[in-house]
């Protein structure tokens, strides 16, 4: 291991040496951020689709993404990637004292209340909500999740999943109601309640509202593909097939799902 990652980081050195890669030169932090989302998600695909092969090339490209980082904070003098290294091993260990230290946690709920507690004290009274430090950059139904999984670790939180299903529905009605009345102002507040709620039930049944829509996205676009290749198939245009027979290739294709063991709407 030890081998590979001081190949890799000379691999980096020379593509942004003297005589390097003219792409690799020209950038810079602004430059990389959409790569280094891309990467992270494409990790998250690997991972649902359980193909290792896949999963093992895509965390190398998110790997190097973080050393592309640590290369170009080496350059303005500021850090490498032996800091970022090391300031993530000292932090691991401060954080696991129950591990490495002789505190007790039992649970893993105790755990991070812990892990809470001790970043606490790592921020120092800097701030001024246990909301903060959630980044504002996430999907919305991520940071939905995990800004209520923050405030439901100091006790705002439902006692039982059947009061979130009755705020559902009380939203429900309540964007109903406002798209009767033609007030769009109010109907996008509302759907962003009603969201919100849709996201308490998943967070408390720890089921991710993110990995839950993303799976539906994928499920979506599969089956639609079957609509299209059946419709290519048979040498027609979509002006030639009705609505009714689009379900029926639709219903088709979540069969085709069910029999490979997939489930779905």
């Amino acid at each position: 291991m030890s081998q590979n990652w001081d190949r890799l980081v000379q691999i980096m050195d020379t593509l942004r040496g003297e005589n390097g890669c003219p792409w690799d030169k020209k950038q810079t932090r602004e430059s990389l951020k959409p790569y280094l989302i891309e990467e992270a998600y494409e990790v998250l695909e690997a991972i649902e689709e359980k193909d290792a092969k896949k999963l093992k090339e895509e965390l190398g490209d998110l790997l190097y993404q973080i050393l592309f980082h640590a290369r170009i904070s080496k350059e303005n003098s500021e850090f490498d990637i032996e800091d970022v290294l090391s300031a993530s091993c000292e932090k691991m260990v401060r954080r696991h004292p129950h591990v490495f230290g002789d505190k007790k946690a039992d649970s893993a709920e105790e755990v991070l209340k812990q892990w809470e507690e001790i970043k606490k004290g790592e921020k120092g009274n800097d701030r001024k909500s246990i909301l903060e430090g959630v980044p504002a950059h996430l999907p919305a139904l991520l940071r939905a999740h995990q800004l209520q999984a923050r405030a439901a670790r100091v006790g705002f939180d439902w006692e039982h999943v059947d009061q979130v299903f009755a705020k559902v529905q009380e939203e429900m009605g309540e964007f109903e109601e406002a798209f009767r009345g033609g007030d769009r102002e109010r109907m996008e507040s509302e759907l962003g309640d009603l969201l919100f709620a849709l996201v308490n039930i998943g967070r408390f049944i720890e089921v991710s509202p993110e990995d839950a829509l993303r799976k539906t996205i994928s499920r979506f676009m599969s089956r639609f593909r079957h609509i299209e290749e059946d419709i290519a198939r048979q040498g027609l245009e979509w002006k030639d097939v009705s609505l009714n027979e689009m379900e029926e290739l639709w219903q088709e294709a979540k069969a085709i799902e069910k029999n490979e063991g997939k489930q779905g709407l």
